[in-house]
């Protein structure tokens, strides 16, 4: 089980910034571009492409830090490096706490939408 950081001033930010309905908006889209390319991590990471992968998983980083999820966007940063320095056992490591983080990081992000709707 990992532990996730959510920033709720980002949040807030996110909310006061764009009102009730553009941050949900903008929420949702960023769960989902997430969800897409973590799938596309775990297809890449299977078939061994790290040019592609470190493109994939770098690119949740921006996305992570927008709405928040603070752990996600390290997690990320972490895979990246692990990619950059060849240690594949690291790599490995590090890429399975990335989706337990994400699976959590998107848990949190919806139940927080539950008690705010």
């Amino acid at each position: 089980m990992e532990r996730v950081r959510l920033d709720p001033d980002r949040l807030e930010v996110l909310y006061t910034r764009l009102g009730e309905d553009g941050a949900d908006n903008v929420l949702c889209r960023a769960m989902e571009e997430m969800a897409i390319r973590l799938k596309q991590s775990e297809k890449i990471y299977s078939a061994g492409a790290s040019g592609e992968l470190r493109k994939t998983v770098h690119s949740l980083i921006p996305i992570s830090d927008q709405i928040g999820l603070d752990t996600l966007a390290r997690v990320a940063q972490d895979v990246v490096i692990c990619i950059d320095s060849g240690n594949l056992t690291a790599l490995g490591a590090t890429f399975a706490r990335l989706i337990r983080t994400s699976d959590q990081s998107l848990t949190a992000i919806w139940d927080l939408q539950d008690v705010t709707n």
